[in-house]
């Protein structure tokens, strides 16, 4: 078996990892018998020479992200049996090969015992983003593996990892295909068809974590007037529409993802009259709505992602969610959303129910929300829980 540089921890500091908690921090270290490079594999130990885990060695307050808790040797077999696994999960909650859902996420890093990694597969092309040096220096591995596991139905792998990678490891990176080239960039969930656009769009090109969050509101939109802020790609408009909403407004301050929203409207055969696009800052759009549409959706982008700018993120949901308060129609709904890692599901519910109380407005909770099952939470890192929601009903 190959020798790995060994990390020994200090007394004490072993706890977590012996919990399975994959993330070791640069302060548990005691000291490394030699000198890891950025994405070396190493293995940890405690300070009474006990194997613990292998995994990645990053610069950073996250100085390892463990990707097996036993002593293994990481060849190809190895990163085929985790992904073969991931693969087999998807199949077993009705993802794989379903008519109505083509488009899923493979591994969601730490949920799948993959930290660092993110796999997304739309329609026979699946997205790589790399997080960590580590797992960008095995993708031929990885893509490797991909193509036994899928066979003739995989037609294409991108990378999309130059903007995700760790600036500070000045990798030679570029985003393109590994493998193969998509012949169609149009996917269909529970029906609905989306153009996803993987190279310039956002994260990997589409929010697939919103897809049951979606479904949902087909229950609530039926000859309702709907106002879809931070639209991105319209995904949360075609349901409502397709669900029998009188009219649909999408907000997005960005043009091209007014752009691609217009395009899934198009695409989805919706009528022109029902639908329309606003490239205007959605939280100034917010401000003076009156009381003209009966469903709101909330859906920014993380409003922080590190601690010292969380405070500033909960003011800015406390601001979003009392001007929709406010303002939604009597008897109407509210679906908010938090994508900030940082900001958990207590601190973000106690920050809506500190807007509804502003807002002098009776305020029910009808839905709380999560992730869908393909962004599973490994039950011991509970912070890949990163999605939170409700649905409110205001009297």
């Amino acid at each position: 078996m190959k020798e790995f540089i060994k990390v020994i921890l200090k007394s004490g500091k072993d706890e977590a990892v012996r919990r399975f908690h994959p993330w070791i921090f640069s302060g548990a270290i005691k000291k490394m018998d030699g000198e890891p490079q950025e994405g070396d594999i190493v293995e940890v130990y405690s300070n009474h020479d006990e194997y613990l885990g292998t995994g990645h060695y990053q610069i950073g307050s996250i100085a390892i992200r463990v990707f097996s808790f036993q002593k293994i040797v990481p060849d190809l077999e190895f990163w085929k049996a985790k992904l073969s696994a991931a693969y087999e999960y998807r199949k077993q909650i009705g993802l794989v090969d379903n008519p109505d859902i083509n488009a899923y996420r493979l591994v969601h890093a730490e949920g799948d015992g993959l930290p660092g990694l993110i796999l997304d597969y739309y329609n026979g092309t699946i997205v790589m983003q790399m997080h960590s040096v580590g797992m960008y220096l095995i993708r031929e591995q990885i893509a490797e593996a991909l193509k036994e596991i899928y066979g003739s139905k995989l037609k294409a792998i991108y990378d999309k990892s130059l903007e995700t990678l760790p600036k500070m490891a000045k990798l030679d990176s570029t985003d393109g295909y590994l493998f193969g080239e998509a012949d169609s960039k149009e996917i269909i969930e529970y029906g609905n068809k989306f153009i996803v656009d993987w190279g310039s769009g956002q994260k990997t090109g589409f929010f697939i974590d919103q897809r049951e969050n979606r479904k949902l509101l087909e229950k609530y939109s039926k000859n309702k007037k709907v106002l879809n802020t931070f639209c991105y790609t319209g995904g949360f408009s075609v349901y409502a529409l397709k669900a029998g909403a009188a009219e649909v407004h999408s907000v997005d301050s960005s043009k091209k993802a007014i752009e691609l929203t217009e395009k899934n409207i198009e695409l989805n055969n919706i009528p022109k009259e029902k639908h329309q696009s606003f490239q205007v800052d959605a939280i100034d759009y917010l401000k003076d709505i009156d009381d003209k549409y009966d469903v709101i959706i909330l859906d920014p982008p993380a409003f922080a992602k590190h601690h010292d700018a969380r405070q500033h993120a909960i003011q800015g949901y406390k601001r979003i969610n009392l001007n929709a308060i406010k303002q939604v129609k009597k008897g109407g709904f509210i679906f908010t959303f938090s994508c900030s890692q940082i900001v958990d599901r207590n601190l973000f519910n106690s920050t809506i129910i500190s807007a509804a109380i502003l807002s002098g407005r009776k305020v029910k909770i009808i839905h709380q929300l999560t992730q869908p099952p393909d962004h599973p939470v490994n039950a011991y890192h509970p912070e890949g829980e990163y999605l939170k929601g409700l649905v409110l009903f205001v009297e």
